[in-house]
């Protein structure tokens, strides 16, 4: 007589980068063959419709999705589940996470990180789920509102950027220039290339507009880092830098802040 087995707990999976998304369903399957993914989200509200009707035992949630954060999902669970935020760069939310023992993963994701956050899940499966105090998702809003930001109104003086597993603490003045890449911001100092979230259009209200002047609606450069200017045949206008060896383009919108060089 075959019997057909219940799976050890259930899953959503919210993630507004579904490649993303779909790496982690992968690893976990490989990981965790009990766990059932029951439903998959590519924004906050999609999310909670489906933890709300589905119940699952788990919440896999990115903190930054359009239309609710993870943050905000989380506040407005009606039903308690074990939740995971999974985060992009934001290492004081991930310290936050650790000290309140609410599970995170860093994107990437990595088998053997996942492979702990596997255990701690499996363990708790043994006792009901509670959910968050509102105290600690109070506190990890303000830490994440905070955390590209120096102080209110001042320009920023740090940037924490991705590269790969690690997440880098870097000095605005050590920074060549930004530039922007589909759903992330690429950040280039003189021997790397990194990746945060902030958009373009953000960060220019964000920088000091005497250090940092926009060339190009997807590009800010830094001043100091500007060795040059050079018109080619066509008229366009390109810039030479003092220690990355790629020329930036400068659009027509822009060209006049360089006329003098």
């Amino acid at each position: 007589m075959n019997v057909e087995r219940t799976p050890a707990a259930t899953a959503v999976i919210a993630d507004d980068e579904p490649h993303l998304a779909a790496h982690l369903a992968q690893r976990l399957a490989a990981l965790w063959p009990e766990l059932a993914i029951v439903a998959s989200a590519g924004n906050g509200l999609e999310a909670l419709e489906r933890i709300q009707a589905l119940r699952p035992d788990i919440a896999f949630l990115d903190i930054r999705m359009p239309g609710l954060s993870g943050l905000e999902l989380a506040a407005r669970l009606e039903a308690p589940c074990r939740l995971v935020f999974v985060t992009a760069y934001d290492q004081f939310a991930v310290e936050a996470f650790e000290r309140e023992a609410i599970d995170y993963l860093l994107k990437p994701v990595e088998d053997g990180r996942l492979a702990r956050t596997v255990a701690r899940l499996r363990a708790s499966l043994a006792s009901p789920p509670a959910l968050p105090p509102e105290a600690l998702l109070a506190q990890l809003k303000e830490l994440l509102a905070g955390s590209s930001a120096s102080s209110p109104g001042a320009p920023l003086r740090w940037i924490r950027a991705q590269a790969g597993q690690l997440v880098r603490l870097v000095a605005v003045e050590e920074i060549c220039y930004f530039q922007a890449d589909e759903k992330y911001t690429s950040v280039y100092t003189r021997d790397a290339e990194l990746l945060i979230r902030t958009p373009i259009r953000e960060l220019a209200g964000q920088l000091d507009p005497g250090q940092f002047w926009q060339v190009h609606r997807s590009t800010l450069v830094n001043v100091r880092q500007i060795a040059a200017a050079r018109h080619d045949a066509m008229g366009r206008l390109t810039l030479v830098l003092k220690n990355r060896p790629e020329a930036l383009p400068v659009s027509r919108a822009y060209a006049h802040l360089f006329r003098q060089m």
